[in-house]
């Protein structure tokens, strides 16, 4: 097998093989408190979104440092990844249909929590038939659909005739609600995600309410992101939170304001793309290592992060081209990129290399990294 790790430990981090991921352990530790208190002083849940990171050393310091009470996964075999990593309380935010996905999801009831989202009824009996099978309890969230247009039933009484049926189905519990409004998340003008988070809130309210009349109590209603927290927070209708970018940050994320028109809570960025410049032929620009294959660019290009003085511009399959009108950038410079998008971008790399103080702290695994069945 290939040696692709890029660092070793204690090594300082001028030395670190590019192009590769960097995390500012400081940054990274103050976000995870920064949210963890927001959570204590409101008193609510936060079910960290493993979907960000794909790493169960980051999964156990959002539980340990952060009070995180589990995680969330979007995928099976991303849930079975962490779990076998030894997280075990594990909420599959998704729905999971397809027939072997639903007896694997089963099988790693044995081994921990998991909870999944339901907004079909035919899927409630073959959960149900898979959780007597295996002699597990799986429980389900009933997703209702709040704006995002994406998965999820009508909320009232769509919700409701689904959540009946989930609460008389032998091996499975009737849990609660998730009711994410993802289409929110990167609204950058706060009035407009405000708007946006107050038409989720109601619906949200609307369907707890039904529920709760008809005998079905919400022990968990699940949603938000990193952008939202504080209005589903602050809502006295949510309990269990969501949030997943808080802990990295991204280019896109920093354009998302809050009502005073500052990054939202204060989040810093932890997470780079650690590159190197590998030509500079041309005065005016520099070529570096981190193109295409090291990144996500649908949510945009990646911000050079400390410098106003160069600009990356475009890339292609393996180059990243930057602007460089001052010819100041040097064969080897090291530079670190914010990616424009956290999530999709870690899952092109096997390590993340933790760095303090100048020197590499720590190599982790991206534990679910390609996992996407």
């Amino acid at each position: 097998m290939r040696n692709n790790i890029p660092a070793s430990v204690g090594m300082p981090v001028e030395e670190v093989d590019t192009p590769c991921l960097l995390v500012d352990l400081d940054a990274l530790e103050r976000n995870i408190d920064t949210l963890g208190r927001f959570m204590t002083e409101h008193g609510l849940r936060h079910r960290a979104h493993a979907k960000t990171h794909k790493s169960s050393d980051i999964a156990v310091m959002q539980i340990e440092r952060g009070g995180a009470c589990g995680i969330c996964c979007q995928k099976v075999s991303e849930a079975e990844a962490l779990v076998s990593a030894g997280i075990r309380d594990v909420l599959v935010s998704n729905q999971v249909t397809a027939p072997r996905k639903i007896e694997r999801l089963a099988a790693l009831a044995k081994r921990a929590r998991v909870l999944v989202c339901v907004d079909d009824s035919g899927n409630v009996d073959a959960l149900s038939a898979a959780a007597v099978t295996y002699g597990v309890t799986l429980e389900c969230l009933v997703e209702i659909d709040v704006g995002a247009g994406r998965c999820g039933v009508a909320p009232g009484a769509p919700a409701l005739a689904i959540a009946k049926k989930i609460a008389a189905a032998p091996g499975l519990t009737f849990a609660g609600l998730q009711a994410y409004q993802g289409k929110a998340q990167h609204v950058r003008d706060y009035a407009e995600r405000r708007a946006l988070i107050q038409a989720a809130i109601d619906d949200t309210k609307r369907t707890v309410d039904l529920l709760k009349a008809e005998g079905l109590a919400c022990a968990i209603v699940a949603g938000a992101g990193t952008g939202s927290f504080a209005l589903e927070g602050g809502s006295g209708v949510y309990n269990e939170l969501q949030c997943g970018s808080y802990v990295f940050m991204d280019a896109d994320y920093q354009r998302v304001k809050d009502a005073e028109g500052r990054p939202i809570a204060d989040f810093e960025n932890s997470l780079f793309i650690y590159t190197a410049i590998m030509s500079k032929a041309k005065a005016d620009v520099a070529i570096c290592d981190a193109g295409l294959k090291a990144q996500s660019i649908d949510s945009g290009l990646p911000k050079v992060f400390g410098r106003d003085d160069v600009e990356y511009i475009k890339c292609s399959d393996e180059h990243g081209v930057l602007s460089d009108p001052g010819n100041v950038l040097k064969l080897n410079e090291r530079l670190k990129l914010i990616p424009g998008h956290c999530d999709p971008t870690v899952n092109v790399y096997d390590w993340y290399v933790g760095v303090r103080n100048g020197r590499v702290e720590a190599i982790w695994p991206v534990t679910a990294r390609g996992m996407t069945l």
